[in-house]
């Protein structure tokens, strides 16, 4: 009989049993049917087969007939991945978002719990007559369900090596270690967690009902692939008749777990019949700029931004243009009387109003493999007429794919740089003497950003303003203003890779200081999509500064700084995803006694998710859920949203404070804020390190009174007034800033001063293959 998942279906059809039937569909694709809805319910399933040689089925019924057929079928493994639009599948190793490895241990070869009889020959004994044997080469071509029925109905075994048994252990090893079966088992509702529970099951079964002729076979064939396809179907009727709860369990659990088709959670987007606008182009193309136009001219917008910064310069504007408009941030909301406008972060947008006009900003951020589940819940569930999209062409494919399954027109609007960016050949050549008035500055640490200042404005005349992700908003603010505004000193602005969105800023040239950095493991280069976005800052139509340029501090990084520029946007290929609260809550329902924690990752092994499509990481969640799990009288919802708090995980101080938070709340106190106001700015870099911590601890209260009542979080005038105030003590404090930063990471080859000038160590960007 043929082998392959088409063939194991053939059998399961024939099954005495009759626990499930299937249909064969076109294009490889068959369904599970539960026959008139017996109490082992497995419901319609569609999975995929993929055949390496076409089999012509064929029976004097015209119905498939597979028998005589030799193993032709290649077997693909059963897949979460549903259809795309075109009919294709997406060839996915690990199904249901379950990771391809299945880290279990080898099997010792002898199991004390076996009941097998062995003689004194080294034979084991068989008291049951099984009839004529049909030869064991033919037992290939047999029907796996009748196999089955044969070795459980058989009793004890006679006439087989001991020699034979080790192998056939070394085959069931193989067996049990493989990630194929694992993915096929999926396809009957074998979990990846059961399938090591379910095969050492099965691997007594044969221990005790294997015949010669099964043993014989296997010996031939021996350990590999082929053993592995000639035993899995024989498996599936063992584990349909021996795991009928487990298997009913574990289908409940992935229908709570299925993320496919998320166009569907929004039904009212979908009766819309929206128009989608994507303004596709590079940065300084003038593709946000039109979008915004559109907005202001509509009666009612909204706009959803990547930053709250850039989201408070929206509201600025649209506001000193005569129309009025409200902020709506993580931190704050600002209701503006009489407004029809928000300007808000994406995580903000609400999928309950009615818009004339949506604009989502950087909609290339889909793919954030940490949030880009807010950019795809945006586009997906925003009510509007009209949604506007700017970014680059890197998702411009995955929008298309998206508008056709809900049904929603795209228009593309293609935009090119209003003048082209030019790579100096000329590089700094080392030396910070060269830089020159509305340079750009880039680091990749804040070690190197407050060393390259000092050096600066040590070895020069000019001042330096500083931008870095961990100050707040409003600083950066106040720091672009002080770079843009020709009448003071302040002409050379260093800053990290945070400039690379958000800010207007008037740049001459960026100058990279260097191209690689550290990734929480290892020194990696930055990748050529950072880098084109942040090189394409420097120059900005209307500005001192229309023509950008580009360069590097060292000669040896210029290579790659164009190779980059030279490199296509990348052709995004799946975009993220993350469950709403509601279908966490679902799904715990099927562990009721579960960490948070351990609830997610649970989650994360068994979802559900379309080609598309993928679950963003929750690294920062887990390890806040973890904090939180011995504070007692918090609902699971109340854990959800304390998890998803603006915290620096890697700031001890700022995840005490907000254990402290939880800790009142869960004691239904009012959570204050218990910490005191800074009475001057920083002297040195430990107290300004203080002062970011202080700022994003009060950051983190002002978010959480927005996600909880009010009654509970009563301090918010309070700590508004001192997120001011520390702001203000931050611009103080990086003004001043004349002192060496401390290096967070002891060893760390300290920069060198030199009497003819700073010099960096070279960069390490030679060491990687480009």
């Amino acid at each position: 009989m043929a082998r392959g998942t088409t063939a194991i279906l053939s059998r399961i059809r024939s099954s005495r049993h009759n626990v499930s039937r299937f249909r064969v569909l076109p294009r490889n694709r068959c369904e599970w049917r539960n026959p008139a809805g017996s109490a082992f319910d497995l419901a319609k399933t569609t999975f995929f087969t993929s055949l390496v040689n076409m089999v012509h089925l064929q029976s004097a019924s015209g119905g498939p007939n597979l028998r005589g057929f030799r193993n032709t079928i290649g077997a693909r493994p059963f897949s979460s991945v549903g259809e795309d639009g075109d009919g294709t599948i997406e060839d996915r190793d690990d199904v249901s978002g379950i990771s391809d490895s299945m880290n279990v241990e080898n099997w010792d070869a002898s199991e004390s719990d076996c009941e097998s009889s062995m003689d004194e020959s080294g034979s084991f004994s068989e008291d049951v007559d099984s009839g004529e044997s049909v030869g064991y080469k033919q037992v290939e071509f047999r029907d796996p369900a009748e196999l089955y029925r044969e070795l459980r109905d058989s009793l004890k075994l006679r006439g087989l090596k001991q020699s034979d048994w080790e192998m056939v252990s070394e085959i069931l090893n193989y067996f049990y270690k493989s990630s194929w079966a694992a993915n096929q088992a999926l396809g009957i509702y074998i979990g990846r967690s059961f399938f090591p529970t379910a095969v050492s099951k099965f691997r007594r079964f044969l221990k005790k009902k294997c015949t010669v002729d099964v043993c014989k076979y296997l010996v031939s064939i021996g350990p590999g692939d082929v053993a592995v396809k000639f035993l899995f179907p024989i498996f599936v009727e063992f584990c349909l008749e021996e795991f009928r709860d487990e298997i009913k369990r574990f289908r409940s659990m992935i229908k709570s777990a299925d993320l496919t088709k998320p166009y569907t959670w929004f039904p009212f987007a979908r009766a819309m019949k929206r128009k989608i606008i994507y303004h596709c182009g590079p940065t300084n193309s003038g593709k946000t700029y039109n979008a915004l136009q559109r907005y202001m001219e509509a009666k009612k917008g909204i706009y959803c931004s990547p930053l709250r910064l850039l989201a408070m310069e929206v509201f600025d504007k649209v506001n000193a243009l005569g129309i009025y408009c409200s902020l709506h941030t993580g931190q704050e909301k600002k209701n503006v009387p009489f407004s029809n406008h928000i300007s808000c972060t994406v995580e903000m947008v609400s999928t309950e109003d009615i818009y004339d006009v949506a604009v989502i900003d950087e909609i290339q951020m889909m793919a954030d493999p940490c949030r880009g589940y807010a950019w795809t819940r945006a586009l997906l569930g925003v009510k509007a007429d009209e949604v506007h999209l700017c970014g680059d062409p890197s998702v411009l494919n995955i929008v298309q794919n998206i508008c056709s399954e809900t049904g929603d027109e795209l228009i593309e609007q293609h935009y090119e740089r209003f003048k082209p960016l030019v790579v100096e050949a000329k590089t700094l050549l080392g030396d910070l003497n060269n830089i020159r008035p509305g340079d750009c500055v880039v680091a990749f640490s804040r070690r190197e950003i407050f060393e390259v200042k000092l050096a600066i404005e040590k070895l020069t005349k000019h001042r330096c303003c500083v931008i870095y992700g961990a100050l707040p908003p409003e600083t950066r603010r106040l720091q672009a203003s002080l770079f843009n505004d020709p009448d003071n000193e302040y002409d050379v602005l260093v800053a990290s890779d945070a400039v690379g969105m958000g800010l207007n800023l008037n740049i001459r040239r960026v100058v990279f200081y260097s191209i690689s950095k550290y990734n929480g493991d290892k020194i990696v280069p930055v990748p050529a999509t950072q880098v084109k976005q942040i090189a394409g800052r420097a120059g900005r139509r209307g500005s001192r500064y229309p023509d950008g340029l580009t360069t590097t501090l060292h000669l040896e990084d210029l290579d790659y700084l164009i190779e980059c520029l030279k490199q296509p946007f990348d052709d995004i290929k799946k975009v993220g995803l993350f469950p709403f609260f509601e279908q966490v809550e679902l799904f715990a329902g099927q562990f009721p006694d579960v960490a948070l924690s351990q609830l997610l990752e649970k989650f994360k092994e068994n979802c559900r998710l379309d080609g598309s499509y993928f679950l963003c990481r929750h690294d920062h969640v887990k390890k806040v859920a973890n904090m939180l799990q011995k504070v007692q009288g918090l609902s699971l919802e109340d854990r959800f949203n304390f998890c998803f708090a603006p915290v620096n995980i890697r700031d001890p101080k700022a995840m005490f404070h907000l254990l402290k938070f939880a800790s009142s709340y869960s004691q239904n106190l009012p959570v204050n804020i218990a910490m005191g106001m800074p009475t001057g700015s920083a002297r040195n870099d430990s107290e300004l390190l203080d002062l970011e911590t202080k700022h994003q601890v009060l950051s983190m209260y002002l978010w959480l009174s927005h996600h909880f009542t009010e009654e509970t979080f009563p301090y918010v005038k309070k700590a508004e007034a001192m997120a001011t105030g520390i702001a203000d003590l931050l611009s103080e404090s990086l003004r001043n800033a004349k002192w060496k930063p401390e290096s967070k990471q002891a060893g760390k080859p300290k920069t060198q001063q030199k009497e003819d000038g700073y010099k960096r160590p070279l960069s390490l960007i030679k060491g990687f293959d480009k």
